[in-house]
């Protein structure tokens, strides 16, 4: 049994560390997401923080350390996948579901414990999808 113990809390860590998600502190992004491409501090104190990861584009806005809203999209400006959405919204779910609330202008998505948002569409003239915390500072910026 304590073998077993074992195992399951070696597997559970390294599970963890593989990916990064809303709310991480910025060590472990920078760590996951690696080649940073652009570090700006905002107006309103937040620090926005362009990783280029692979084939995709990833922005990270950091307030206290902390990732409040990240944005993907592609290093060529193209579409996201049906597949590479869901992707992206599962590692941001925080053991929540997605719930789609769309609107005429573009895909909006509300997560099951009213804690984040998600949008795909136009930012900073491509096409991302945008995964946010709500009730903290606006976290909208450009690439």
């Amino acid at each position: 049994m304590k073998r077993f113990s074992i195992v399951a809390l070696t597997l559970v860590t390294v599970l963890s560390s593989v990916r990064a998600n809303l709310g991480d502190a910025s060590d472990r992004i920078d760590d996951l997401y690696g080649n940073l491409v652009q570090r700006r501090l905002r107006d309103d104190g937040t620090v926005s923080v362009l990783y280029h990861k692979g084939q995709y584009l990833c922005l990270v806005i950091f307030a206290s350390d902390r990732s409040i809203s990240e944005s993907y999209s592609h290093m060529k400006g193209t579409d996201l996948s049906e597949k590479e959405i869901a992707k992206f919204l599962k590692l941001n779910a925080a053991g929540g579901t997605w719930i789609p609330a769309n609107t005429s202008k573009e895909r909006r998505f509300k997560r099951s414990d009213n804690r984040a948002e998600a949008t795909y569409g136009i930012a900073s003239g491509r096409r991302a999808l945008t995964v946010r915390e709500l009730g903290g500072k606006d976290p909208q910026g450009d690439l």
